[in-house]
C-alpha cells in the first residue's frame, strides 16, 4: 500500500482514464476524490471504490468553475486534513482542420485543458506547501508533443501544461512538490471514433494507469514526461542542441540556412533544467564571460 493515507483528486475520473486512475491509485491505498462533471458518474466511481474497501468522496463539479473547485478542495481538506496528490485529467475534444475551425472550440479545448489545470493545481498548492509534500500530474498528449492532423486546439493545450510542468517543478521542488507529466494513449470516449477496434482493444486505460502511481509515488520523479499505451512506458524530452555562434549582420540568414544541419545536429543535445540555459549557451558562445544566473 505504498500510497496509504495519501489523499488524491482525480479530475475527469466519472470513466475512462480518470476512473482507471482513480482505482489504481486507490488499490495502492489512496482516499480517492473523484471529480467529473457529471454527478451521477462521480457517484458511481466513489461507490466503485468503496465497494472494493477503499475510501472515496464524489465531487461533481467543471474544472474551470473557480468557485467550485475551492469547495471541493476545502471539502477533502476538512474531511482528510490534507491533500497530497492532484490528477488533471479532465478534457475534452472538437477536432477540425485549422482552417476550419471556430476560434470558440479553439478557446473551450484551451480553458478546459490548460486553464482547468490552472485553476485545479492553484486550489491546492498552498496546501502542498504548507505540508512541505505534492504530486501534481498533467495530461499532456502526443497531439501536443509531435503533432496531429485537425488538432491544433487540443495540441496547443496539452504542449502548454508541459511548460507548465517545467516552471511548477521549480518552484516547487523546495517544499517536495513533484510536477510531471503523462501522455497517455488509450481507448476512451475521445478515441473512439479516431482508432480501429483492433487498436482500442490493445489499449486499455487500465494499462496507462500504473504510469500514474509511478508519478506520485513517494520516490517520484519531476519534471517527467511519460509517454504510456498498451503496456509500454517511454520518456519524451525538450532538448537543446549544441547550435552554432552565426553572428548578425547582413549574411546572417544565409549562414543560418547553410549550417542548417549543423545547428539542428542531435548529436549531443541535452535536456536543460532551466529555461536560463539557453540564454547562457548562447552568451558563452558569443565570449560574454561570466553569465551565471542571478536572483
Amino acid at each position: 500500500m505504498k500510497l496509504a493515507n495519501r489523499v488524491a483528486i482525480i479530475t475527469g475520473a466519472g470513466g475512462g482514464l480518470g476512473r482507471c486512475h482513480a482505482l489504481e491509485l486507490a488499490r495502492h491505498g489512496a482516499r480517492i476524490v473523484v471529480n467529473d462533471l457529471d454527478a451521477d458518474n462521480a457517484e458511481k466511481v466513489a461507490a466503485e471504490i468503496c465497494a472494493l474497501g477503499g475510501e472515496a468522496l464524489a465531487f461533481p463539479a467543471s474544472v474551470t468553475d473557480e468557485d467550485r473547485i475551492a469547495e471541493m478542495v476545502a471539502k477533502t481538506v476538512e474531511r482528510w486534513g490534507r491533500v497530497d496528490i492532484l490528477v488533471n485529467n479532465a478534457g475534452i475534444l472538437r477536432d477540425r482542420s485549422f482552417a476550419k475551425m471556430e476560434l470558440d472550440d479553439f478557446r473551450l479545448v484551451v480553458d478546459v485543458h490548460l486553464m482547468g489545470a490552472v485553476v485545479c493545481t492553484k486550489a491546492v498548492w498552498e496546501t502542498m506547501r504548507g505540508q512541505q509534500f505534492g504530486r501534481i500530474v498533467m495530461t499532456t498528449s502526443s497531439s501536443g508533443l509531435y503533432g496531429n492532423f485537425g488538432q491544433s486546439n487540443y495540441g496547443a493545450a496539452k504542449m502548454a501544461l508541459v511548460g507548465l510542468m517545467q516552471t511548477l517543478a521549480i518552484e516547487g521542488e523546495k517544499y517536495d512538490i513533484r510536477v510531471n507529466c503523462l501522455a497517455p494513449t488509450a481507448a476512451t470516449q475521445m478515441t473512439g471514433g479516431v482508432l480501429s477496434k483492433e487498436a482500442l482493444d490493445r489499449l486499455d486505460p487500465a494499462l496507462v494507469s500504473p504510469g500514474i502511481a509511478a508519478l506520485v509515488a513517494e520516490e517520484a520523479p519531476t519534471r517527467a514526461i511519460l509517454c504510456a499505451g498498451a503496456g509500454h512506458f517511454a520518456s519524451a524530452h525538450i532538448t537543446l542542441t549544441d547550435g552554432v555562434l552565426i553572428g548578425g549582420g547582413d549574411g546572417a540568414a544565409d549562414r543560418i540556412i547553410e549550417t542548417w544541419n549543423k545547428i539542428t545536429d542531435r548529436t549531443s543535445d541535452i535536456a536543460p533544467r532551466y529555461g536560463f540555459t539557453q540564454g547562457q549557451r548562447e552568451l558563452e558562445s558569443a565570449g560574454a564571460g561570466d553569465v551565471s544566473m542571478t536572483g
